[in-house]
């Protein structure tokens, strides 16, 4: 199914293949799941991602994810009956349905393909969801290791270090297709804004 959309929206789709369970473990790991109150996914495709979440997830915690694509909005419905999924662009969500006015999210675990975006769109999802990750919140995506080096992986590095207080990386996992490792952005005291290092050329 996952290579069906891919062929029929490869724009939005962004990947011939979804994230192997060992890298989605290292998302669930590095956004510290575990003790979140509220977590956002951003692209949540076929779930590849959101089982490892979902298995992480504290039973009394709220869980939203924003999927473009409708198709996989439904069958993600079905497969975890117990979370929340819309089908709308992450940079057009109203967050003042979800968490509510004034409330801000412990994580945000996207799996979108960032560097297959155009500069506005990534700055404008970006600008959007930051401000809305509470202080000492944690971001996370992943990158796939080596193409990280290429013009529109380093821009994506940079504009992400640009709105977090802290930016780290974990160790690459090599039993994903291809190998990728995890960014790790950290807000600062206004959430989604600071300065920031990245431990990965």
């Amino acid at each position: 199914m996952f290579l069906k959309e891919f062929v029929r929206n490869w724009e939005t789709t962004g990947a011939v293949a979804p994230s192997s369970p060992a890298l989605a473990r290292r998302i669930a790991e590095a956004a510290k799941i575990h003790d979140a109150k509220r977590v956002l996914e951003l692209g949540p495709g076929t779930g590849a991602l959101t089982e490892a979440v979902a298995a992480a997830l504290p039973e009394d915690s709220e869980y939203l994810g924003l999927e473009l694509n409708e198709t996989f909005v439904t069958r993600l419905g079905t497969r975890f009956p117990k979370l929340r999924f819309e089908a709308v662009p992450a940079q057009e969500f109203d967050f003042n349905h979800w968490p509510g006015e004034g409330t801000t999210v412990d994580a945000i675990v996207s799996g979108l393909p960032w560097t297959a975006f155009p500069e506005s769109l990534q700055t404008a999802i970006l600008d959007h969801v930051m401000p809305h990750l509470r202080p000492g919140g944690i971001f996370v995506t992943f990158a796939y290791t080596g193409f990280h080096l290429l013009p529109k992986g380093r821009h994506f590095r940079d504009l992400l270090a640009s709105r977090c207080y802290q930016l780290t990386t974990t160790s690459t996992v090599w039993g994903n297709l291809p190998p990728a490792f995890v960014y790790v952005a950290t807000a600062g005291n206004t959430a989604g804004s600071g300065h920031s290092a990245s431990a990965r050329d």
